[in-house]
């Protein structure tokens, strides 16, 4: 079996080691008071208000999905390197919603609260603490986290909340399935003409760059420096109205992962494998993550069409220690109608 990793992402992989390894544990249930009932009732009514405003309607159609640079970029070049997300085929789309941001800090902990759940453990000096503090960051999930958070989503209000599957991902980070080869407001990398004087990098314009987490961990008083994870409207969206899809961390979706599944994908709304196929060093089974951990317009990556193999617990590769790095989350209402 082939275990796939960008060389992007075993770099930051190694990197994001000490800041992100964090304790498995039981989330520990708790019950809340019958007095607290009025308010807990008056701040989901609030929570489910802005969730739905925070929706942004995919309508559905045909795309050809995987890597297409070689058919129609302008350069006629692969994007991927890697066969998993070949041969381009294919798919037809029913319509959906999505979330414009990733999960935040301030959604997943409300979620955690209002189920009794606690912050999963994590080791002392750990980064993962003060990184799971401001609101509007997004919060690093394993899998199983991100799945119950979507389907707590869909018992407050109603509507069918999942992960996305990885088409209804590559869709929507495309715009409709168009030839863009990052999620940004125009499809490219931009960046700052000029180098601040002692500063690293280029301050990246329509996608973080090590100048910017640089520059949020100075405001923020951190020594995390390249490694910060950033706002998740830190820029523009996608033409779309999507934020922050090809980095500031990579996203769960439903598919368990194969990489020669795009070989037999049925062209309607393909769901992934039935079952778990690829496994990785460990003899472990692996879902499917998309997007970029910290993508930097220096060396690229967050390409819409790369797709990473990921234990869905977070463990590191012969350990039974979550690993979380900067695994994140959005959800989708799949209904084919807008949500009102």
């Amino acid at each position: 079996e082939r275990f796939r990793v960008s060389t992007a992402n075993i770099t930051l992989s190694v990197c994001l080691l000490i800041s992100f390894t964090l304790v498995g544990c039981e989330q520990i249930e708790r019950p809340v008071a019958s007095s607290e009932s009025g308010a807990w009732d008056a701040e989901m009514e609030e929570f489910v208000r802005t969730v739905k405003s925070n929706l942004v309607f995919v309508e559905g159609g045909e795309f050809l999905m995987g890597d297409y640079g070689v058919e129609h970029g302008p350069e006629r070049l692969p994007y991927d390197v890697d066969k998993d997300s070949k041969p381009l085929h294919q798919v037809q789309l029913t319509s959906y919603s999505m979330d414009k941001f990733k999960v935040t800090n301030h959604a997943f902990q409300l979620y955690l609260n209002h189920n009794g759940l606690q912050l999963r453990e994590y080791f002392p000096g750990s980064s993962f603490e003060k990184f799971s503090v401001p609101p509007n960051l997004p919060a690093h999930m394993d899998w199983y986290e991100a799945e119950k958070y979507c389907k707590w989503l869909a018992d407050i209000s109603d509507l069918p909340f999942a992960l996305p599957t990885e088409a209804q991902w590559e869709y929507a980070a495309r715009s409709r399935g168009q030839f863009l080869m990052v999620a940004t407001d125009d499809g490219t990398y931009r960046v700052a003409g000029e180098r601040v004087p002692g500063e690293q990098g280029l301050r990246g314009i329509n996608i973080s760059a090590i100048w910017n987490r640089e520059a949020f961990a100075k405001e923020m008083g951190w020594k995390a420096t390249g490694l910060t994870p950033l706002p998740v409207d830190q820029f523009p969206p996608n033409p779309l109205g999507l934020y922050s899809m090809s980095d500031n961390g990579e996203e769960w979706v439903s598919d368990w992962y194969d990489p020669d599944y795009y070989q037999n994908s049925p062209p309607k709304d393909p769901q992934g494998p039935d079952k778990p196929t690829f496994k990785d060093h460990s003899g472990r089974y692996t879902k499917v993550v998309r997007g970029q951990g910290l993508a930097d317009p220096a060396w690229g990556g967050g390409v819409n069409v790369y797709r990473t193999a990921a234990e869905p617990h977070g463990y590191l590769t012969g350990s039974s220690l979550a690993h979380l790095s900067s695994k994140t989350a959005r959800c989708v209402v799949n209904s084919p109608t807008p949500v009102s």
